[in-house]
């Protein structure tokens, strides 16, 4: 599902929404929402892997994490770190965490995650999932952020999962690991 893209904000505005957030990697209360994911992950790999977290924000939080545990990291985001040679290799894994939701050409995004994980390597995702019952949707506040503009069920995380050749794992109500068959 995805919003109307006559509703899409410019680049110069959708930046200036995320300059608002706060990213301090001193903040144990965000470390921890991002623990959601890094703990799992890290169960699935070994210190030296490397890794790419993908729209790493303003703060690279995750990358921190991970390099704490020992794990190789690079960070892509097209306003804060918008070295694009970071998305011309592939990696042992990839952090994707509050992104795919700001996906305009969902399809094309989940193409290029897809091409950034070598055969066997992992895909690491954090998002909401859309609620199935469209009153419920019109309720539900997540859609209320103007960036957000894709909108993901577990329906789809499937779909994704089998047409890019990933085994699906939700490791948390909001996490998710694809593993790439290798």
């Amino acid at each position: 599902m995805s919003a109307d893209p006559a509703s899409h904000l410019c680049a110069s505005d959708e930046r200036a929404i995320y300059d608002l957030h706060q990213n301090d990697p001193a903040d144990a209360r965000y470390r921890a929402f991002l623990a959601r994911l890094a703990a799992p992950l890290q169960a699935k790999l070994t210190p030296g892997m490397r890794g790419l977290d993908f729209g790493c924000g303003p703060g690279p939080v995750l990358a921190q994490m991970l390099r704490e545990a020992g794990m190789a990291m690079c960070e892509y985001d097209p306003f804060y770190a918008p070295d694009a040679t970071r998305l011309e290799t592939q990696y042992d894994f990839v952090t994707c965490t509050e992104v795919v939701e700001h996906f305009r050409d969902p399809l094309a995004g989940w193409t290029q995650l897809a091409a950034l994980v070598r055969p066997g390597g992992w895909l690491g995702v954090m998002t909401q999932l859309a609620p199935e019952l469209p009153a419920n949707f019109l309720r539900w506040r997540y859609r209320d952020d103007r960036t957000h503009v894709s909108f993901h069920r577990l329906a789809t995380l499937q779909w994704l999962a089998v047409r890019f050749g990933f085994a699906l794992e939700q490791v948390e109500s909001q996490a998710f690991l694809l593993h790439r068959q290798g």
